[in-house]
């Protein structure tokens, strides 16, 4: 069976299955409901907990030959099962499998994947292990849920926040559910009376958001404007200097600008990408980009890149921060360079 992470905690309350299997890519929201499950197990008498990393060329027969054995002293115990990529494989998918019809009463099965693929969430392996068990599947909690998912955090901490307070945390936090919940957690001891307005937010939270160079990157290249304009805003903050910035956006421009010529001739998007380079992983970020900017913006972004570091050189009068602004945005999707002004920016 299929069980909500919303919906575990009643259902440990009922009955305890001899196999779960917690998957996503969300660490908070994952490592809860695996404590949700390990309480459970304790409190039902499952006092030991064995745990196996399944990783390359994994020895099965080591897990199986785990599953069988006896205790002395009988008692019972988690078996956690940790596979890191979500492919057991062949041999995996067969022990799998056959420790189900042979399962142990006195074991639990703990199995924990990333998020799983649509074939392989459809798999015999997976299928046979939801067949006596439960699968919560994690998903991330969206920018447009997050101010909903902090609300029932706040809730559940007797806490009382306005809809302006709450939005501040969530514009701080940019995703970040540790940190979000680690917030409430100070505002548990520093609100008192249980009570938080905007101006009590702003002054309690810190700004938790994690500035970096990777990952302003991928805001940028997902599209997001606003939240690629704050990162820039982060990192200025931080004491970074512009010119590795410029370089990793100009790296990224010229991928994109070589890609987009091939797309124009023909060439399959995706192709176009593995050509320039770009891992598969990150694919859909690119692709994403060549979607929203057509050749002739890209290499429009590309000169006001190279006017920028001539900027930077002091080979040219500029303010650098919020040239690399209007950079960011335009690249991330907001229009504000177009031909009629960029000649502007380039002349000066």
């Amino acid at each position: 069976m299929k069980i909500k992470p919303e919906q575990l905690q009643s259902h440990l309350q009922k009955q305890l299955l001899p196999v779960y299997i917690i998957s996503g890519d969300e660490p908070l929201l994952a490592q809860e409901a695996t404590d949700s499950v390990r309480t459970a197990a304790r409190a039902a008498g499952y006092t030991e907990r064995e745990l196996f990393y399944v990783e390359g060329n994994y020895d099965w027969n080591q897990l199986l030959n785990e599953a069988n054995s006896l205790s002395l002293f009988a008692d019972k115990k988690i078996l956690e099962i940790r596979i890191t990529n979500g492919k057991p494989g062949d041999k995996g998918s067969k022990a799998l499998c056959e420790m189900c019809a042979n399962l142990n009463p006195d074991n639990m099965l703990l199995i924990l994947l990333p998020k799983l693929e649509r074939a392989t969430q459809n798999s015999k392996w997976i299928k046979t292990l939801e067949s006596i068990g439960a699968h919560i599947q994690v998903w991330p909690v969206s920018g447009a849920q997050l101010p909903r998912w902090i609300q029932q955090r706040l809730q559940q901490a007797d806490i009382q926040a306005n809809a302006e307070a709450v939005q501040i945390l969530a514009d701080r936090v940019e995703g970040n559910l540790l940190a979000a919940v680690q917030e409430i957690e100070k505002l548990k001891l520093l609100a008192l009376d249980g009570r938080v307005d905007a101006s009590r937010m702003s002054s309690v939270v810190a700004d938790s958001a994690r500035y970096n160079l990777f990952e302003f990157i991928d805001r940028v290249l997902s599209g997001d404007a606003q939240s690629a304009a704050r990162s820039l805003r982060g990192l200025q903050n931080e004491g970074i200097e512009p010119v590795p910035l410029l370089w990793a956006i100009t790296r990224e421009l010229r991928i994109l600008t070589k890609a987009s010529e091939q797309v124009s001739q023909g060439v399959h998007s995706d192709s176009a990408l593995k050509s320039a380079g770009v891992w598969d992983k990150r694919i859909p970020l690119f692709r994403g980009a060549l979607r929203r900017l057509s050749p002739a913006h890209l290499r429009m972004l590309v000169h006001q890149a190279g006017a920028i570091d001539r900027g930077i050189k002091g080979q040219r009068r500029a303010d650098i921060w919020d040239e690399l602004t209007t950079l960011v945005l335009s690249l991330a999707g907001s229009q504000t360079l177009q031909p009629s002004n960029i000649k502007v920016l380039l002349d000066n």
